[in-house]
């Protein structure tokens, strides 16, 4: 049975992205890619952009890093999720104490999580992002602290992953896409390769 992004067929899709969500949720577009990464890419934005241009711009900058190396027949997906939060970015927290304080403010709140996403070849560079409303119940410290030392969240923005632990008891509502706050908004993904 041949692939229903048979337009991709001339491509090598590589995912530049080191994330075990994101490799799980590209795979369920039943795409056959691999994966590459590149460590230590600068993640730093300028403070004058809006949340939502932030996850964007940074995705961007992760596959500037690729390009120089990348071949004629590739085409790379690169991605980045923020945490958004009155008036505050959360990105991936520096150490335990910093995983605590996000969840803090998660809590009893609703919070924004955007993902911005990069397709990238020699020839073209397309992007966008997905915006997901979530809901978070009240959660006591002492459920924060069992989430932070069980699952140890440092990789994740805003210091937590929905399909944890943490998510079956603490959302108690989403506006948007389940996939993107996880990480990777796969239904729009999957219309922007349609197009490529």
């Amino acid at each position: 049975m041949k692939s229903i992004l048979s337009n991709l067929s001339q491509y090598k899709i590589v995912l530049g992205s080191n994330s075990p969500r994101r490799r799980e949720l590209l795979a369920g577009l039943d795409i056959d890619f691999e994966v590459q990464t590149i460590p230590g890419i600068d993640e730093s934005f300028p403070k004058t952009l809006r949340p939502d241009e932030v996850p964007v711009y940074i995705a961007r900058k992760k596959a500037e890093a690729y390009i120089p190396s990348m071949s004629a027949d590739e085409l790379l997906i690169t991605a980045d999720t923020i945490v958004w939060t009155f008036g505050e970015i959360l990105g991936k927290p520096k150490d335990r104490e910093d995983a605590i304080t996000m969840l803090r403010k998660l809590s009893g709140r609703v919070h924004e999580v955007i993902t911005g996403v990069c397709i990238t070849t020699k020839e073209k560079t397309v992007s966008f992002f997905a915006s997901s409303a979530v809901c978070f119940a009240d959660l006591d410290d002492d459920e924060i602290i069992y989430y932070v030392d069980k699952y140890r969240p440092f990789d994740k923005a805003g210091s937590y992953g929905i399909q944890e632990w943490i998510g079956y008891v603490a959302v108690e509502a989403i506006n948007g896409s389940f996939y993107n706050v996880m990480g990777l908004p796969v239904r729009l993904l999957y219309q922007e390769l349609k197009k490529f």
